[in-house]
């Protein structure tokens, strides 16, 4: 009998190995970033996941303007967008969001205030979005949400304490040194000017900077 139970363990943890990877192989990207960033159990994966909607954008579409209500949360599954606002006549761009990253105008998602930022395709973008109303179910969802929620909260912040960081302690090719080592092919994809606006630096300082390494 002992020995019966064993072969059945077995062959229950087999099943239970074979049914994770049939699970993984259906979870789309969104899934996964969930999974692994949230510790999320595969259940509640699931259905926070179906709580969002695929959204094309065009390249040159915005995303949300300034002044305007942004009521969505998205996970850029493929392409790039810019979040940039006017300042005395000229853009400034704040972040560049990438495949494998979420986008919003976060005071206005958060708060229902106007959108202080732009955000911009500059390609053609594939998102997952989810709105205001269904991003207040996952709630509901995962009982554990509010703490979870708190850390992405924390994570934000120390993603903004690191940016201030570097341009106080940091020089211009320092900055662009790091953005580099991070996120190589950001640097073949966006035009300079944004990148060097992102970067706080000028667009012919970016250049110099470049020419230098590559000499």
């Amino acid at each position: 009998m002992i020995q019966q139970f064993r072969v059945k363990s077995d062959l229950d943890e087999i099943s239970d190995v074979l049914k994770s990877c049939v699970f993984y192989s259906v979870m789309t990207e969104l899934e996964l970033y969930i999974q692994s960033s949230f510790d999320l159990e595969p259940v509640h994966t699931a259905e926070v996941g179906e709580l969002f909607e695929s959204e094309m954008i065009d390249k040159g579409s915005f995303f949300t303007k300034e002044g305007a209500l942004c009521g969505k949360l998205s996970f850029v599954k493929s392409g790039y967008l810019r979040v940039f606002k006017y300042l005395d006549g000229k853009e400034v761009t704040q972040w560049i969001s990438s495949q494998g990253e979420f986008v919003a105008e976060l005071s206005s998602l958060m708060y229902g205030t106007p959108s202080r930022w732009n955000i911009e395709a500059l390609t053609d973008c594939e998102l997952y979005t989810i709105s205001q109303s269904n991003y207040q179910k996952i709630g509901q969802i995962v009982p554990h949400w509010e703490a979870l929620e708190k850390q992405i909260i924390a994570k934000c912040f120390v993603s903004l304490e690191d940016r201030v960081f570097s341009f106080l302690s940091m020089s211009a090719e320092q900055r662009y040194l790091k953005l580099f080592d991070q996120n190589k092919e950001l640097m073949n994809q966006i035009p300079l000017q944004y990148l060097a606006s992102m970067l706080g630096m000028s667009p012919e300082t970016m250049s110099r900077i470049r020419k230098k390494l590559s000499s």
